[in-house]
């Protein structure tokens, strides 16, 4: 099970994205419901590999808030994101030099017939 934590909110400008060559970044943007849930993804080509995770925290931006969680330093390529230890939510690309985002879907996976 993914673990939940306290953390406040961030500001506008706090995360720091490694970005350029082979490494980008990934947003996964979620709904408050997800605040303090660390969500996992894992290369999809390494599917028995390690995975990374981060937390769902309340963003503070120009425009108003937002809840996302934020992997800064990513090797490019296709990354799951899981929706809980067995199920995966979907998956999104990483490119170099980029942010790739992610819309966390609204509801859970459906289940294989």
């Amino acid at each position: 099970m993914h673990a939940r934590h306290g953390h406040g909110p961030s500001q506008s400008g706090s995360v720091l994205l490694h970005l350029g060559g082979n490494s980008g970044a990934l947003i996964i943007y979620t709904g408050r419901e997800l605040r303090g849930r660390e969500i996992e993804i894992s290369r999809a080509d390494r599917a028995a590999g390690p995975r990374s995770h981060s937390a769902v925290r309340e963003r503070h931006v120009r425009d108003g808030v937002l809840h996302s969680a934020v992997y800064p330093d990513l090797e490019a390529g296709l990354y799951t994101v899981w929706w809980d230890d067995h199920t995966p939510a979907g998956a999104v690309t990483v490119r170099g030099g980029a942010i790739a985002e992610f819309v966390w879907p609204t509801s859970g996976p459906r289940a294989a017939n």
